[in-house]
């Protein structure tokens, strides 16, 4: 491997909390992903910077509004760092840490040079513009992203945890909706025959059969119409397809979009484009 290059993974994480709070915010035991990324000394700044831009636009590619999130400097900085920040959430118990950016310097593989007796330094044979000799031996300089997998999924929880009221004059309504990006939602189609008879289960069940091995689906028959969509909503699925008698003859269905609750007709054929490009 030549530098720059990171080395990233997932594991459990433990920390000792006098009191694990707030749901599973701060626990004593969790799973986390990190990453090492490794540099020339000097570049650190400009590489800080980088990872800084990097992990916010990965957050805002998960679907979540900007206005969401935001940096936190550290002002007072570990002995070991040369800048510090964390990308914070609006949880409900306000702006929280979701993820570190540190720059390390060499601290960690100094240490570890220390304390091993095995060397820890890099040949670096690229040319320095500013000598015209190789770099040659150094120990290289780590910039360290950091995040906690069950924060990143009780962030989601709470961006996606929506309850609308839909009361008109005459009616009392409301609904309970978690509004996943449609790439995060773990059911991405449900489909439902209008009713139990007349062939239309087994339409259903053809569609079913049709889309199952390109994303998660979800049948269902039991109970009215109304109540499976808000069985749906309340699960985050962000597409529900009715068979009704219409389908049998000229081949269309209505779909149903989870957030806007609006309906369109459209042809069986085009259900597997609408959600492809939805959660591409």
């Amino acid at each position: 491997m030549k530098i720059p290059f990171g080395i990233a993974q997932i594991g459990k994480a433990f920390r000792n909390e006098i009191v694990a709070r707030q749901f599973i915010f701060r626990m004593r035991e969790f799973e986390q992903m990190e990453m090492q990324f490794f540099i020339r000394p000097g570049t650190q700044k400009e590489w800080y910077e980088y990872w800084k831009q990097a992990r916010l636009k990965w957050h805002l590619e998960l679907g979540v509004p900007d206005t969401e999130y935001r940096f936190h400097d550290h002002v007072k900085l570990a002995h070991y760092a040369d800048a510090a920040c964390d990308i914070e959430f609006n949880f409900p118990i306000g702006f929280k840490e979701l993820e570190g950016i540190h720059s390390r310097t060499d601290y960690d593989l100094s240490r570890h040079q220390e304390y091993s007796k095995k060397k820890m330094q890099y040949f670096d044979n690229d040319v320095n513009p500013e000598t015209g000799k190789p770099y040659g031996n150094y120990i290289p300089y780590v910039i360290e992203t950091s995040i906690g997998l069950d924060r990143m999924f009780l962030s989601m929880i709470c961006a996606a945890y929506t309850e609308e009221d839909l009361s008109t004059p005459e009616k009392q309504d409301s609904r309970v909706v978690l509004k996943f990006p449609p790439k995060l939602a773990p059911i991405k189609l449900a489909v439902f025959p209008l009713l139990k008879k007349d062939g239309l289960p087994e339409i259903a069940q053809e569609i079913m059969a049709q889309y199952r091995s390109e994303f998660k689906c979800f049948y269902e028959e039991k109970d009215a119409i109304g109540k499976r969509y808000r069985r749906m909503d309340a699960l985050g699925v962000p597409f529900c397809v009715t068979i009704d008698h219409q389908t049998k003859e000229d081949g269309t269905v209505t779909i149903r979009h989870r957030d806007s609750m609006e309906q369109e007709r459209i042809s069986i054929e085009k259900i597997g484009d609408i959600i492809s490009n939805a959660i591409s």
